[in-house]
């Protein structure tokens, strides 16, 4: 209850100090930055999950190179 009665503290001396149309632009901002920082993060682990896939992809890629480079000669 504590934490909720900081958070109302908060948001009201945000709206006096800087008015309603600049407290709301902070909260779109801070929306945007984590929408951002989520996107970032799968980004992240979809980054990792590829390179994995890779680098267990890589000896038949090698081969099929071989293969290829041997078949033009």
């Amino acid at each position: 209850m504590l934490g909720f009665y900081a958070v109302v503290a908060i948001v009201l001396l945000c709206i006096a100090y800087a008015g309603p149309e600049e407290t709301m632009r902070l909260f779109a901002y801070l929306d945007l930055q984590l929408r951002y920082a989520l996107v970032r993060f799968r980004m992240m682990l979809l980054r990792r999950k590829l390179k994995q896939q890779l680098i267990k992809d890589l000896p038949e890629f090698n081969k099929l190179i071989k293969e290829h480079t041997k078949d033009d000669r």
